[in-house]
């Protein structure tokens, strides 16, 4: 199961727990530890995963240390601190103690604040080792989109580079900025940004050129004008965008209906074109080897079928559009496509050349180059993968 599946089944154990769920105690149990786990991090080592941990600088008030909640370790080096709220309370750090800790651990980068649904993630972009006062990402287990899996991925414990995070958190808080700048610009533009837009017009159409100084009053002139070329503007691309997204839709609609046609008309008389088609001993070669590598699925027991065409030999779960991997056998360059990302992919089979492949039905995919089928047998991680991720996907029985 790929980290995508493994949110999307702890989010629907926290929908169905939160209610049930009460105080810090339950939430860590309940809530983060699974998160945690999810997150690649082992819960059971207290090496890795360090519960009410105590720094050798923790203050001490009322007879006691001042502890987080949890210190996560990767190879020895503290990384990521976890300050736990009860499930209902809001996930803010309150007297400044996971700060206090975050400044004090140098190794450390990664401040985490969470009642168990949200998760705030904070770090330090303002001043070098002291925690900054607002989060650069919030994960919301029950309210979360692509792009928020693809951020938290850089939270596993598999992927966890510093220099990654740091990146990306500045790009955030800079982005954050920025559209609000833009965005109360075109609400209300500033005589700055009116002066700039008139002296940019003359540029590209000298016809319009304003002569003399750009005054007060040719800045009231415009002010209108550029709020009604802004809406105009926004209009424009919101019409442009939403276009070429239902020409995409169209286009994958389309295309799968013709796919599953295909393989309806697999058993009757083949078209014209279609007997055209050979299919190869190298391809039958590579069905015979994917169909013996999927039976040793765990999780999924289903038959598999080709499809033969002329641009490529497909492997699916009984409709067309139902592949997972897709296969371009020429006699100089020998390569795969499997439903997998880039980063899966290359975490499976790290001795091959893959390449991310742009598809136009935003789907993430992989290509993967091979020397001869017989490589497929190396290969049997990625296409198990790729198998099991397309049975999910249509909610196919478990083994």
């Amino acid at each position: 199961m790929g980290f995508t599946e493994d949110i999307a089944k702890l989010s629907e154990r926290v929908r169905n727990r939160a209610e049930q769920v009460v105080g810090e105690e339950a939430t860590k149990m309940a809530l983060i530890v699974p998160f945690l786990s999810t997150l690649g991090y082992d819960v059971y080592d207290p090496s890795e995963v360090k519960p009410e941990y105590i720094a050798d600088f923790a203050i001490k008030k009322a007879g006691q240390f001042e502890k987080v909640d949890y210190a996560i370790a990767i190879n020895g080096s503290i990384v990521m601190l976890v300050e736990a709220k009860a499930r209902g309370q809001k996930a803010e750090a309150h007297d400044g103690q996971l700060s206090r800790y975050f400044n004090g651990l140098i190794t450390t980068k990664v401040a985490i604040v969470t009642n168990g649904v949200e998760y705030r993630f904070f770090t330090d972009l303002r001043d070098k080792n002291v925690m900054d006062k607002e989060p650069f990402f919030t994960f919301n287990i029950l309210e979360y989109d692509t792009k928020d899996i693809e951020n938290l991925k850089l939270f596993h414990r598999d992927n966890f580079d510093v220099a990654s995070i740091n990146q990306y958190a500045e790009e955030m808080v800079y982005v954050k900025g920025m559209t609000q700048l833009v965005g109360h610009l075109l609400r209300s533009p500033s005589e700055e940004f009116i002066r700039f837009l008139v002296a940019e017009l003359g540029k590209v159409a000298p016809n319009y050129q304003i002569q003399g100084k750009i005054t007060n009053k040719v800045i009231e002139k415009f002010k209108p004008i550029v709020k009604k070329s802004i809406q105009g503007s926004l209009v424009e691309l919101m019409t442009r965008s939403l276009s070429q997204e239902i020409i995409q839709l169209s286009e994958v609609a389309n295309t799968e209906e013709v796919e599953e046609l295909d393989a309806l008309e697999a058993n009757d008389t083949k078209v014209t074109e279609e007997s055209k088609i050979i299919t190869t001993e190298e391809e039958l070669k590579a069905f015979d080897k994917i169909r013996s590598i999927v039976t040793t699925s765990k999780n999924y027991h289903h038959d598999v079928y080709y499809k033969d065409t002329e641009s490529y030999f497909s492997i699916n779960l009984g409709k067309a559009n139902w592949w997972f991997l897709r296969f371009y056998l020429s006699s100089s360059k020998k390569t795969f496509i499997a439903r997998l990302s880039l980063e899966e992919a290359k975490y499976l089979a790290p001795e091959f050349t893959i390449q991310e492949v742009p598809s136009s039905a935003s789907e993430v995919i992989s290509k993967i180059t091979i020397s001869s089928v017989d490589d497929l047998d190396k290969l049997s991680q990625i296409i198990i993968k790729a198998y099991e991720a397309e049975a999910s996907k249509h909610s196919l029985q478990k083994v």
